[in-house]
């Protein structure tokens, strides 16, 4: 025997209900922006007016520095094709190749080398390319930051070429 339900299409509870609904659908996008404008307005007032204006920086290459190896790093072409010619002594084919390339390279007599390089056999190690690789950054670095006064925190980004 089935039960007699209240009829609630009349009830008042369910108007509100429905109008409360349709209110909520008709604002949902006011209601989701509300706590993010907030999130922005709150980290705003965190921020100081120098950081304020910084935000839409625009950027500039202010300066640019290279670094100059010693003149111990040089290496002329015969310097060169003789540390090959003693290093690859059992593969001529290796030394004749190495001259082409040298040749057309477009390096010049007055390139450089890492001075693990220079060793008798090379003595390339990770300490070695850590040790050249700080050397060139932070000297090129040093160069740059005394040459414009730019102090290192105002520094976002370093672009390094090859």
């Amino acid at each position: 025997m089935p039960q007699n339900l209240p009829n609630f299409s009349h009830s008042v509870r369910l108007k509100y209900v429905k109008l409360g609904y349709q209110y909520l659908v008709n604002h949902i996008i006011t209601f989701l922006l509300i706590p993010i404008m907030a999130g922005i307005v709150i980290e705003v007032l965190r921020l100081g007016p120098e950081e304020i204006l910084g935000i839409p920086r625009s950027i500039y290459l202010v300066d640019y520095a290279c670094y100059k190896p010693p003149v111990t790093c040089r290496v002329p072409f015969a310097t060169f094709m003789e540390h090959s010619r003693m290093n690859l002594k059992d593969s001529p084919k290796s030394v004749d190749f190495q001259m082409r390339i040298l040749e057309r390279s477009g390096l010049g007599e007055e390139t450089c080398l890492p001075p693990a390089i220079h060793y008798i056999p090379p003595n390339p190690t990770m300490e070695a390319a850590r040790g050249e690789a700080e050397l060139v950054i932070f000297s090129a670095i040093d160069a740059l930051m005394k040459k414009t006064g730019v102090k290192p925190k105002d520094i976002d980004i370093l672009i390094r070429e090859l």
